[in-house]
């Protein structure tokens, strides 16, 4: 019988991604704990989220093992989508405010009888 050889990987990085990852998550919930307030607490839970989810594909997806033209298949979506969505909130405020600009001041204010 012939053995199959495969490619092996050292438990050790997979134990140290294990820990890091209840590091991250630690800080994670310690930005809910601190109470932190606006920018700065979307900014940390965001960074956070992006640190473990990366780790995951990279390490336990065995992403960072593939080949480029792979990785780029698989990331290469999320992150236009990503860029897209950050390019429609920034262009949200200036559309927002061309309406006001456009209908008046008082139109973006309800009207109370």
């Amino acid at each position: 019988m012939a053995q199959e050889s495969g490619q092996q990987h050292p438990l050790s990085i997979y134990f140290f991604i294990w820990g890091l990852l209840f590091v991250f998550s630690f800080f994670s919930y310690m930005v809910d704990y601190m109470d932190f307030q606006g920018g700065m607490r979307w900014t940390l839970i965001l960074l956070f989220m992006f640190l473990k989810a990366g780790f995951i594909v990279a390490i336990f997806m065995h992403l960072a093992w593939e080949r480029l033209a792979l990785k780029i298949v698989i990331l290469g979506p999320p992150i236009a989508l990503m860029v897209l969505i950050f390019l429609m909130t920034y262009e949200a405020d200036y559309t927002f405010m061309t309406r006001i600009e456009f209908s008046g001041a008082g139109a973006a204010a309800p009207a109370h009888h």
